[in-house]
C-alpha cells in the first residue's frame, strides 16, 4: 500500500486530548456564541453586560435586544460605573470583519473588568435568524 503525503489537515499532528481540552476550555473563557447569548436572553437570564461596541448609529439601526450601546473607544472608568464592578461584559461589533469587540476586551480587561467576546458580532446574529431591536437605549 502506498504511504501518502499529509495533507494541509494532517501534515501538523492534533494536539492529544489533554492539550486540546486546555485549549478549547481557555478558548470559551475569552469567547461566548450568539446561540448562548440568545439562549440566556430568552431564558430571562441575562447574567452579563452586553455591550455592542459599534457606533451609535451603528446600533439605532438594529441591535442585540438587550445590549448596551458603549462604542469601544468611549470605555473608560467613568462610563462604566453604573456597572457592578464584577460585572461580566459580553462585547460584539459588526461581525468577523470587525475587530471592535476585540478592542473593546482589551479596554474592559486594563480597567480590570472581566469580559467575553460574542465572536460573529451583529452579522452572527443575523445569520442565526436571531431578532434585532432598532432605536435608541
Amino acid at each position: 500500500m502506498p504511504t501518502l503525503a499529509p495533507t494541509p489537515v494532517t501534515g501538523i499532528a492534533a494536539a492529544d486530548p489533554a492539550a486540546a481540552l486546555d485549549h478549547f476550555e481557555k478558548l470559551l473563557s475569552f469567547e461566548t456564541d450568539c446561540w448562548d447569548v440568545h439562549a440566556a436572553l430568552a431564558a430571562g437570564q441575562q447574567d452579563f453586560v452586553l455591550l455592542d461596541v459599534r457606533s451609535p448609529e451603528a446600533y439605532q439601526q438594529g441591535h442585540v435586544p438587550g445590549a448596551v450601546n458603549l462604542p469601544h473607544r468611549r470605555i473608560v472608568e467613568r462610563n462604566l460605573s453604573d456597572f457592578p464592578e464584577d460585572a461580566l461584559f459580553v462585547v460584539y461589533c459588526g461581525g468577523p470583519h470587525c475587530n471592535g469587540a476585540d478592542r473593546a476586551a482589551v479596554q474592559l480587561s486594563r480597567l480590570g473588568r472581566r469580559v467575553k467576546k460574542m465572536p460573529g458580532g451583529i452579522h452572527g446574529w443575523h445569520l442565526e435568524g436571531f431578532a434585532t431591536s432598532t432605536g435608541e437605549r
